[in-house]
């Protein structure tokens, strides 16, 4: 009986362990330091980014779901301020094997509320989408819209972390729920280049 058991099990136990090693862990979208008001003149919050950046970026193939599938691009990202520098145009162009992703990104800053707006089209959409809204405090800068993704109204929420000279870390998350709980579907770290 042992040897029979065995030779189910073993097949069985073949066919179940690749799917468990496939399967992945949701990332855990970064936090950024409480704020009560935006730092002092933020007009200048971009300044940083100013140049051209590589771009690995991972998209959540299928958002909102229960999805665990991502999907990687790489490319480049090309910063210049515009407005004497109260605004920077952002234009990203990435591609892998899920395809292409090409976008622009306008981002205003509002001095009487000391807040930026980020303006994003993408060359597919060929429409902005609704700007999130938002301020850096302690270098995280969080920002929130709200929008809707397949019939459901959800919050948007975009952070902008771990920034160097060098690389800065962009994360987006949707929020059913009002923000209770967020599913992060986009991560992209972009380094400066030579």
């Amino acid at each position: 009986m042992p040897h029979v058991l065995r030779r189910i099990l073993a097949p069985a136990l073949l066919l179940v362990l690749p799917g468990a090693a496939l399967a992945q862990q949701a990332p855990v979208p970064t936090t950024c330091p409480a704020a009560t008001t935006p730092d002092a003149d933020g007009q200048r919050d971009f300044d940083w980014e100013i140049g051209s950046w590589t771009t690995h970026l991972k998209r959540l193939k299928n958002p909102l779901s229960g999805s665990t599938t991502w999907v990687e691009y790489s490319g480049t990202s090309e910063v210049r301020p515009v407005m004497g520098g109260r605004a920077n145009l952002v234009e990203l162009k990435v591609e892998g094997p899920a395809g292409r992703i090409e976008g622009a990104s306008l981002r205003l800053y509002n001095p009487q509320a000391r807040q930026w707006s980020l303006n994003f089209a993408s060359a597919g959409g060929g429409v902005l989408t609704p700007a999130p809204i938002g301020a850096f405090h302690k270098g995280c800068g969080e920002f929130y819209a709200q929008d809707s993704w397949e019939g459901r109204a959800i919050l948007v929420r975009f952070v902008i972390a771990d920034i160097t000279p060098n690389s800065a870390r962009f994360e987006q998350a949707f929020s059913t729920d009002g923000g209770k709980n967020w599913e992060l579907n986009w991560i992209a770290v972009d380094t400066r280049r030579p």
